[in-house]
């Protein structure tokens, strides 16, 4: 995981910023960042039936050596200098079909590697893990995008990817949970109306969608606002997502030393209007310093969110069913071109300051309202 996130994060300033240098419009910037999202909206409900069918080592290991050949896609035209904005949406969704199958088999197999009463420790550990690569490599693929060059910086993504591959087959082989031989829309079909009458991880499932919609969009601006607002490059880029991952490091440690009889709703909810707050003042600040203090917020608050709210849903979810659950639960991510697009918009025709202040306080304001609407996250 740790080397798969780490290729992740490095391409997502190298693409960032390479789409930023070939296009200079923010609505293109936002294209490329969201590009992944509508395969996922799409499929990820797919991709949690193939989970709870299929060995998860193998989905693992497939869907790493997709983003393997992905990355050298790219390299091979940076090299031959086809690259255009093109290519880099068709990555994009490429990367989104893969991880359609890859997140809801990777999130669900932790299950069978650890003790219930450990899942808690063992997602927050694994949120530690993720949070550490969103520390250490975005500020390492800026460097190396800044020192050697946008196609080394795609190689370095495909050795990352490889390396994974080899890591992953260290993975006990855990036999597949479901020999059932209803149809795939059969099992889609239940896996849907089980989130309609389990209400708990209903709510679950509505808070996560709700704050990824205003939480996440805004990062694919981010270059935009180096080279706007700070007038800087990828290495400044890269700084400052890194941050983000440091904010998430911390968070996620707090996450897991907590007991299961501590108010983890409370603080599920609490840490979501953290992200709101920081990215609202995000929108105010025009020394890079601050913004990079705020990112470290932003980080604890969205490690909070996604490490209980992923926890909390895979202890209140039967196992025959958690694959399915976790393809439901990644659809949130699918609907990050619904923020992405207006948002783009908006930095496009008013500022990025403006797109960043309307993101912020809509978070707030949504997280307000799931808070006041039900008492089931609450008591959890």
């Amino acid at each position: 995981m740790l080397l798969m996130m780490g290729a992740v994060n490095i391409q997502m300033v190298a693409r960032g910023y390479l789409a930023w240098e070939i296009s200079h419009s923010a609505i293109s910037v936002a294209f490329i960042g969201a590009g992944f999202a509508p395969p996922i909206l799409v499929l990820s409900i797919f991709g949690g039936v193939v989970a709870d069918r299929l060995e998860r080592k193998k989905i693992l290991q497939i869907s790493q050596f997709g983003m393997l050949l992905i990355a050298l896609a790219v390299a091979f035209s940076i090299k031959t200098n086809t690259v255009s904005i093109y290519h880099l949406f068709a990555a994009s969704i490429a990367q989104g079909t893969i991880w359609a199958f890859l997140m809801p088999a990777r999130q669900a197999i932790i299950t069978q590697l650890v003790e219930k009463k450990q899942l808690t420790n063992a997602v927050a550990l694994n949120a530690s893990g993720m949070s550490l690569t969103t520390l250490i490599s975005p500020a390492v693929g800026g460097v190396i995008y800044g020192v050697f060059g946008v196609e080394f910086t795609y190689y370095s993504i495909a050795l990352l990817a490889g390396t994974a591959i080899l890591f992953t087959s260290f993975i006990p082989n855990i036999p597949k949970l479901s020999k059932s031989g209803k149809k795939v829309w059969v099992e889609m079909k239940e896996g849907i109306s089980y989130v309609n009458t389990n209400k708990t991880v209903m709510w679950l499932i509505v808070l996560a969608m709700t704050t990824t919609l205003l939480g996440m969009p805004f990062r694919t601006l981010l270059p935009v606002q180096i080279d706007e607002i700070f007038k800087a490059g990828p290495e400044a880029l890269g700084l400052l997502m890194s941050m983000i991952g440091l904010g998430a490091l911390l968070g996620s440690l707090f996450i897991a030393g907590m007991k299961q009889t501590q108010s983890r709703g409370l603080t599920l909810l609490i840490t979501s209007f953290i992200s709101g707050i920081a990215i609202l003042i995000n929108s105010m600040v025009t020394q890079y310093w601050m913004a990079l203090l705020l990112m470290i917020v932003l980080g604890i608050g969205d490690s909070g969110r996604r490490t209980l709210n992923s926890s909390l849903l895979m202890e209140h979810t039967d196992d025959n069913y958690r694959g399915r659950v976790m393809g439901i639960y990644m659809m949130n991510f699918g609907l990050i071109p619904v923020g992405v697009i207006p948002l783009g918009l908006i930095a496009e025709f008013a500022g990025v300051q403006m797109a960043f202040a309307c993101a912020g306080g809509l978070l707030i304001l949504s997280s307000l309202a799931v808070t006041l609407s039900t008492d089931k996250i609450r008591s959890l």
